[in-house]
């Protein structure tokens, strides 16, 4: 029996006769595609799966995305630490990333939080594992090509079925039917490493921010169960000084890699450190590191500042030997 709701009075009379109810419903945001959901309102004898869940109308019919729930996904695993392959960045984690674990990278726009999440990607794919890269703010050809000019081939990667990598499109996907593109590669191609860049743009899929907090612990969880590693990436606004993200996942996540701006001696400098990690300890040090056409380039420990978080340093040492030599290593 079908309802279309046309009554003046919503008469609930048939709903009550009935063993089952299915409400479907329409949303149109500000911006971008209609979004559509569902809700089993009732099912008589049978348990279902209450709240709302994101669905679509294509060629071929309805394709629904329930709702993820992380508790009803549970395996067995070792919890290994997972190294960059840049032996500095691995000192400031202790070691590396734990597996099955979740890793978050802040830092305002261009200190290089993507470049530093393919590093982890480009490892896990040289230890024969599968990776997947989910991005929502940059153009395929571009990444392709500023990748290539760094000596990194993640096209290569990608034709080669070692790292499958999808640009997204924040106004025309529900965060369901995001969570599912997710979930089905780490089912279906044993994916064991995740990036999605940015959390910013994911933002946007979402009506209300309480819900992205929601769907983003939700995924991260499932995934951590499955013995995925996860990265993601939060772009703060600002360049020095005072930082402010426009959603705050850092309790979510198990570890957080702060990139800062900071000027020394007359140059604009970027500097790393790691502010949380659950498992295990990490350097409470601040290291200086540089974009090359080789990569990321990670140097000693700022010892001789003082205030590099906030982005206009002292420098209290004798010499700048801390600092990164612009002589090619």
């Amino acid at each position: 029996m079908l309802d279309d709701l046309t009554a003046d009075t919503l008469d609930k009379t048939v709903h009550s006769v009935a063993h089952g109810v299915i409400r479907l419903e329409e949303l149109a945001p500000d911006y971008g595609a209609e979004r559509r959901r569902l809700r089993v309102i009732k099912y008589r004898g049978q348990a279902f799966r209450g709240g709302y869940h994101d669905f679509t109308i294509k060629s071929g019919g309805v394709q629904v995305f329930p709702r993820l729930v992380a508790s009803e996904h549970k395996t067995g695993f070792s919890r290994k630490l997972l190294g960059s392959g840049i032996k500095e960045l691995d000192a400031l984690l202790g070691g590396g990333v734990e597996r099955g674990s979740s890793a978050l990278v802040l830092g305002p726009a261009g200190t290089g939080k993507s470049l530093l999440v393919q590093q982890f990607i480009i490892e896990a794919a040289a230890r024969g594992e599968r990776a997947a890269l989910f991005i929502f703010d940059e153009e395929l050809g571009l990444l392709f090509s500023r990748a290539r000019h760094m000596g990194i081939d993640l096209e290569g990667l990608r034709d080669a079925g070692s790292i499958f990598i999808e640009q997204v499109d924040a106004a025309e996907l529900s965060p369901g039917e995001f969570a599912h593109r997710v979930r089905a590669l780490v089912d279906a191609k044993n994916v064991r490493t995740v990036a999605i860049d940015s959390l910013n743009g994911y933002q946007e899929a979402m009506p209300e921010e309480q819900f992205l907090i929601l769907h983003i612990h939700e995924l991260l969880q499932y995934l951590n169960r499955q013995s995925v590693t996860t990265f993601l990436t939060v772009a703060q606004h600002g360049l020095v000084g005072d930082m402010k993200s426009p959603v705050d996942v850092t309790y979510l996540a198990d570890t957080v890699m702060l990139l800062r701006y900071f000027e020394a001696l007359g140059r604009v400098r970027r500097a790393i450190s790691i502010i949380k990690k659950r498992a295990g300890s990490h350097e409470d040090t601040i290291r200086e590191y540089r974009i090359t056409d080789r990569g990321i380039r990670i140097g000693r420990p700022l010892q001789q500042f003082q205030g590099v978080l906030r982005g206009i340093p002292t420098f209290v040492g004798t010499d700048d030997e801390a600092l990164i030599s612009d002589e090619p290593s």
